[in-house]
């Protein structure tokens, strides 16, 4: 009990002294249940960038204060972080308390008022420039209308000239639907899709990865990809219906916790079951993935 009492404590005050962007990434980032940016950008339908600048403090590349809570708070709750706590950091490191923004509106106002000053000045000063410009048009009436004419005439054939002339514009229907760009085909999987990563690789994958019911949904299998330099590009678990989209190259390899907890697909195509150990790289090209299932 007091051990349990402990570890609380030590993560409330962890917390305490991360920023509210650290916490942020610390529960997306750590743990078992890592997840990526563009998965959760998608659930929420807030764009990605949004949530980068939010984790990075970056809080002049998002929009007004008010979506800049309101984000904050659903990106909390999706992580299972107390949305309060979140907010009130943010509102703390955005200096909005009461002196704050009183001083804020001061100034604002006092801004207008600056601004709304000179606008009048400027006025004042372009009337006399415009009643000079009036009269010496109306004693030189006939040489600017001339020019008046020879400029709309010189704009009439710039139209036509750039207009294509002759080419014939098809008709739209003001009721045709609007084709949306569709997503990229994917394969006909065997589970439903759970979550999604390395989701920037999704459009040119031609290796794909899928957790299958031997993964099983609480415990679920370990796979880890490296590219060419055998760098680490991916670690994690994968539940049943996870995908992963293998970034298409010659050098990328996996190593898999169970190997018969993944399905193999390889083009649109899911391959014979890989038999492979935990200590065994798996070069994930798909050459090498048909040759390894036929044997």
């Amino acid at each position: 009990m007091d051990d349990d009492i402990i570890e609380t404590n030590t993560e409330e005050i962890s917390y305490t002294e991360m920023t509210a962007g650290e916490m942020l990434r610390n529960a997306r980032t750590k743990g078992r249940r890592k997840r990526e940016l563009p998965t959760i950008a998608k659930q929420l339908c807030i764009r990605e960038d949004f949530l980068q600048a939010l984790e990075d403090g970056n809080y002049a590349a998002l929009p007004e204060v008010v979506y800049i809570l309101g984000f904050a708070r659903n990106y909390a709750i999706e992580l299972g972080l107390d949305p309060k706590k979140v907010v009130e950091k943010i509102k703390h490191e955005l200096g909005l308390t009461t002196e704050c923004r009183t001083f804020n509106e001061d100034s604002v106002f006092n801004s207008k008022k600056t601004e709304s000053g000179l606008a009048k000045r400027e006025l004042v000063q372009l009337v006399p420039m415009l009643k000079k410009a009036w009269a010496y048009i109306m004693r030189h009436w006939k040489w600017a209308s001339g020019i008046t004419g020879g400029v709309l005439l010189l704009a009439i054939i710039m139209v036509i000239a750039f207009s294509g002339g002759d080419k014939k514009v098809e008709n739209v229907a003001p009721d045709a639907p609007i084709v949306a760009p569709s997503e990229p085909s994917e394969p006909a999987y065997t589970q439903p899709v759970r979550e999604r990563f390395g989701i920037e690789n999704r459009e040119k994958a031609k290796v794909i990865l899928q957790a299958n019911k031997n993964a099983g949904v609480d415990s679920g299998t370990w796979l880890q990809i490296k590219d060419a330099r055998n760098k680490v590009v991916f670690s994690g678990i994968l539940y049943q219906g996870d995908i992963f989209y293998v970034p298409v190259g010659n050098g990328y390899k996996g190593t898999f916790g169970k190997s018969a907890g993944i399905d193999f697909w390889v083009e649109g195509k899911m391959i014979p079951p890989i038999k492979a150990s935990r200590s065994t790289d798996v070069l994930l090209t798909p050459e090498n993935l048909l040759k390894t299932a036929n044997k």
